[in-house]
């Protein structure tokens, strides 16, 4: 069996506890506090140290074979990104979760996929969240604007779909796997 670290981080309210939530095979542990801050009423409550998930991808007739995936979301605002490098250690791979209906939150998340490509050279994708939107910006056209080279992925994703979340978990799994595999044969 291998363990496999992932982080899900992005701005605040883009959807990261309602990622791992709809995936997880166990019950998410939280750390949701109850929003006190008016220009943050937008939601009842935020993550103020993570969230935490647990998913296992299965290898066909090899319980052995396993892959369990660790899934930890950090807390979106500025005030709480002390969390965002203890969170990174030890991660092989993270997730950059958008609301791609809020551009105002676009300059952020570049900041923030800056943020934890600093902390480690380790493969990521971009996740265009709330597709299922009217207003939702195409995730070519999130690349653009977020300034991300063409072999950089940005996946159209529904927060609260488990296929959606599915698919964006195996995009970054199998580009941790081919990291793994050329670490191996280096």
């Amino acid at each position: 069996m291998q363990v496999v670290k992932m982080v899900i981080t992005g701005p605040f309210a883009a959807g990261k506890t309602e990622f791992i939530g709809s995936i997880s095979e166990i019950d998410v542990v939280s750390t949701e506090r109850k929003i006190t801050s008016v220009a943050e009423k937008v939601k009842e409550t935020t993550t103020v140290a993570m969230d935490f998930g647990r998913i296992t991808v299965a290898k066909e007739n090899d319980a052995e074979e396993d892959i369990i995936l660790y899934l930890f979301g950090t807390p979106g605002q500025r005030r709480f990104d002390f969390m965002w490098e203890i969170l990174s250690e030890g991660m092989l791979g993270f997730v950059v979760l958008v609301d791609s209906t809020k551009p105002e939150t676009f300059r952020e998340a570049k900041r923030i996929l800056e943020t934890f490509k600093d902390f480690s050279a380790t493969p990521y994708v971009v996740a265009a969240n709330k597709q299922d939107h009217e207003d939702a910006w195409e995730p070519e056209d999130l690349r653009i604007i977020l300034r991300l080279d063409p072999d950089v992925k940005v996946l159209p994703c529904v927060a609260l779909d488990k296929e959606s979340v599915k698919e964006v978990l195996l995009a970054l799994l199998y580009s941790i796997l081919d990291q793994l595999e050329e670490s191996e044969t280096a």
